[in-house]
């Protein structure tokens, strides 16, 4: 019985460790503080209660994103139905464009680092996948794929909140 729970204990730690890296504190060298004052402006994460529309957006090889300009109502809640129709990896991130460029700087630098935040969605070639996401206030917000060399090709578009 003394060497079960040791055992057990260990076993455990790599389980802990990885939930950890997903669900806690650290976010892969981002600063929580930071973002959330980045979303300042941009919205907030919507509930599905609270969606009055969906909006499909494809994001493809051409570093493209259809539609690359969106339209919502200051107060909207949208849900994004996101599609990777390429052969690689693409993300959307949902911000203003001076904290994007800054992203995907820190992106350049860490090219291997793995985030997922509110306001992002990371598919790999064929996938499918959701984003839900309060517009709170009029003005313009951002969205871009933060992979390395993806926005700087283009991959880049804008909601104007009315």
């Amino acid at each position: 019985m003394k060497k079960t729970l040791p055992v057990l204990m260990l076993s455990l730690l790599p389980g802990m460790a990885m939930a950890a890296g997903e669900h806690g504190g650290h976010h892969d060298g981002h600063d929580m503080a930071a973002m959330q004052q980045d979303m300042h402006g941009i919205g907030r994460p919507g509930s599905s209660a609270e969606v009055s529309r969906t909006i499909e957006v494809v994001m493809g090889d051409n570093m493209r994103f259809v539609p690359e300009q969106i339209e919502v109502n200051a107060g909207e809640t949208v849900r994004f139905f996101i599609k990777n129709s390429g052969k690689l990896a693409h993300e959307l991130v949902i911000g203003n464009l001076e904290s994007l460029q800054a992203h995907a700087e820190m992106m350049r630098q860490m090219p291997d680092m793995k985030h997922a935040e509110p306001n992002m969605i990371s598919l790999q070639p064929g996938q499918k996948g959701g984003l839900i996401w309060t517009f709170e206030q009029a003005g313009t917000v951002d969205f871009a794929c933060l992979i390395p060399g993806h926005m700087e090709a283009g991959m880049k578009g804008r909601v104007q909140v009315m």
